[in-house]
């Protein structure tokens, strides 16, 4: 008789919500295990996209509860990559998914690995002749079972530390006064995130301009949103601690035609007289 360990399964994923995967999973998990509640952390990463699925999983990851974390951005399913699970702080989280460098970031976040296996016994597996879906035949078995008590070592064999796939965060850098960052996230709002601490701009005024393209526009520091005048440019300190280009009411995404890994430069200094975004006019065709 196996005893509960864990009550909660937080689950990630790039499955958006148009098709039935998410739901598959889940019922998946309860034909296991229907005392286990599973919390969506989201389901809207980018289809494939690792770099943002552990991205967005670090900034949930010190906020979740402890037990099982599900975690499934796996653009290498049915290929030689393997299914891992993660035993972390000597089992106060297990991490599932793919070793692909999607988990690592957030383990770096919250502690240390204490145990790694590969789900490789397929008796905690769902029978199928499918290789193409192993979030429902591998991974929510393996959370959900879990969660009964099986103990991590039993679901298949110990691996190395060291040969797990290392999670690739880009690491801004300071040149010629001034700082070398990337845009990590845009968020629902628009805000752009970027791989900068307040730290990093700790010399640097009230006042900055930020290169991002053929931009050039200043920015402000600010605490709120509501201390960014309109149509002004704002760099703030945003929900996990590192610093974010923002608008008041708008999208600084859309100001900036900015995305995601393009590269940003800050410098001190105000705006010079005719620095302005550039217009493109388009033409009836």
């Amino acid at each position: 008789m196996t005893v509960s360990r864990y009550s909660t399964i937080s689950f990630l994923s790039d499955f958006g919500s148009k098709d039935e995967f998410v739901g598959v999973v889940k019922s998946v998990i309860r034909s296991i295990n229907q005392d286990v509640k599973v919390v969506d952390i989201t389901h809207g990463v980018k289809p494939h996209d690792i770099r943002a699925g552990g991205l967005a999983l670090a900034r949930a990851s010190q906020y979740l509860n402890p037990g099982v974390i599900l975690a499934v951005v796996d653009p290498g399913v049915g290929t030689a990559r393997r299914a891992i699970a993660l035993e972390i702080n000597n089992g106060e989280y297990v991490f599932v998914g793919p070793d692909n460098g999607l988990l690592a970031p957030a383990i770096a976040m919250i502690g240390e690995i204490s145990q790694a296996v590969e789900l490789d016994k397929p008796e905690f597996h769902l029978p199928t002749l499918s290789s193409t879906f192993a979030g429902r035949d591998v991974f929510a078995p393996a959370a959900a079972h879990l969660c009964k008590g099986i103990e991590i070592c039993d679901l298949g064999t110990l691996i190395s530390l060291s040969s797990l796939h290392p999670g690739l965060l880009p690491v801004s850098s300071k040149e010629d006064n001034k700082v070398i960052a990337e845009i990590l996230w845009k968020d629902h709002f628009g805000n752009l995130q970027l791989n900068v601490s307040e730290e990093d701009i700790a010399d640097f005024g009230e006042h900055m301009l930020v290169h991002v393209g053929g931009n050039v526009r200043g920015i402000r520091r600010a605490k709120s949103f509501e201390e960014i005048p309109e149509s002004e440019i704002g760099i703030i300190v945003d929900s996990y601690g590192l610093l974010a280009l923002t608008m008041f009411g708008r999208s600084v995404a859309e100001e900036l035609r900015a995305d995601e890994r393009q590269q940003v430069k800050i410098e001190n200094g105000t705006a010079s007289e005719g620095t302005s975004t550039p217009i493109t006019l388009k033409g009836k065709s």
